[in-house]
């Protein structure tokens, strides 16, 4: 007897871009084109647009792209063993959508500011984050675990969409620092040192639900923000399918607001990379913002508290997982004899150095005295953090038995905690 899912209100859906082809029909508007560069069978075709721009990548970049997809899946698998074994509190996997990020990532440059959500860790690797400081905040010993400042690469955001709100805020100031640059240039005389920037702020077919991404493709739009909106569409917002969210491609919705949308097939890193790096060209130029819709697959599990099983068939995830990004990128390599087995014998043992190094970092991390959470609540003393620290301790000390000592930590908030500072 065959496994059958308990009945919801999604079945009998169809869990695909003809589903959408179809509601357009509908609508009597003809079914929005995908940009594909590289199929599934690892050959490369032709787009009038952007085979100009994937002409631009060499063997050398294309083995490149192939060695960070690799790498970040390895990760990607070490990091869920870490969770599994007790060393994070949560991990949220990217296994599929490696084309999507890290085909986006090298199509930025420097000077460029991201904004992530929480999963965008192929994207953090091109901005040449630590990857082992991604794992930080999983393990909950940092709000953080990078600094911004130093790779133009946000911190993650757990609250949905809150992030594209940053991103037009930020690519709002990006704009007028350069309208004053380029005053006091003209002024002077002199050309404008710092280069043109863009923001790429990233979301999922989920979080497009969210007023924020309204709000923030509304103000992208009035204010012709240099920010590209890129939407990772997984197929699933958890447990909730595309279908649920919208009934047309999530592209479409940039028609609303007056900016160019493209579909992109997220599992193609060499069409991702072509798109971007148009959109931010056409944000660092001045034209406004462009919503790239990612059209990719989230093979794992939402989170590694998720269990897909629970919502969606087997079948389903075999048909996505014939469209690897990785396996169609190798094909083309090896057909085209840009790459020979010692460049893939090298990434594999490249991956599990960098395995090995992220899982002994994790071990090394030692966990801060919670002490100092009382200390950092306030910029200024507050008696009651200090009643809440007394209790903390009075609690701690039922476990071990006996009063504990009093940190430093303690005897800086009750030193702070002066009767001025309480009303």
């Amino acid at each position: 007897m065959g496994t059958h899912l308990p009945s919801t209100e999604f079945d009998g859906t169809a869990v695909d871009d003809q589903r959408e082809a179809d509601a357009e029909a509908v609508m009597g508007e003809p079914p929005a084109p995908m940009v594909q560069l590289l199929g599934p069978d690892g050959k490369l075709g032709f787009d009038p647009v952007f085979t100009d721009y994937a002409r631009k990548l060499t063997p050398e970049v294309l083995r490149g792209l192939y060695a960070d997809m690799a790498a970040i899946r390895r990760f990607d698998v070490e990091a869920t063993a870490l969770q599994r074994q007790g060393q994070l509190a949560l991990w949220v996997p990217l296994t599929g959508q490696e084309a999507a990020q890290i085909g986006s990532g090298r199509a930025s440059q420097p000077q460029d500011y991201i904004f992530p959500t929480y999963r965008e860790h192929g994207v953090a690797l091109t901005r040449n984050v630590d990857l082992a400081e991604l794992l930080r905040q999983f393990r909950g010993v940092s709000n953080g675990g990078w600094n911004p400042k130093d790779t133009n690469f946000h911190l993650y955001t757990l609250v949905l969409a809150a992030q594209t709100l940053h991103a037009v805020g930020y690519a709002m100031g990006i704009q007028r620092d350069q309208k004053l640059a380029a005053a006091t240039a003209a002024g002077t005389g002199n050309p404008a040192a710092e280069p043109a920037a863009a923001v790429i702020a990233y979301f999922g077919d989920g979080a497009s639900s969210e007023g924020d991404v309204h709000e923030s493709m509304v103000f992208a739009s009035s204010y012709n923000a240099p920010v590209v909106f890129f939407c990772q569409n997984n197929h699933w917002a958890i447990s909730v399918p595309t279908e649920v969210q919208t009934k047309v491609p999530l592209s479409n919705r940039a028609k609303g607001y007056g900016f160019p949308g493209i579909r992109v097939d997220g599992n193609d890193v060499i069409a991702v990379h072509a798109v971007t790096e148009w959109a931010l060209e056409h944000a660092r130029q001045g034209k406004g913002p462009v919503l790239i819709e990612a059209f990719t697959y989230r093979v794992g599990a939402h989170t590694t508290a998720d269990d897909p099983t629970k919502y969606r068939q087997a079948a389903e995830e075999d048909a996505w997982k014939a469209k690897d990004p990785l396996a169609r990128l190798e094909k083309y390599l090896r057909s085209e004899g840009m790459a020979d087995q010692e460049f893939f014998a090298k990434v594999k043992t490249d991956g599990d150095e960098l395995a090995a190094y992220v899982r002994r970092t994790t071990h090394d991390l030692e966990t801060p005295d919670i002490r100092t959470a009382f200390a950092n609540t306030y910029a200024e003393a507050h008696p009651l953090v200090a009643e809440e620290l007394a209790w903390f301790e009075e609690y701690s000390a039922g476990f071990a038995g006996e009063e504990p000592e009093e940190e430093p930590a303690r005897q800086a908030v009750t030193a702070q905690a002066s009767p001025k500072a309480g009303h």
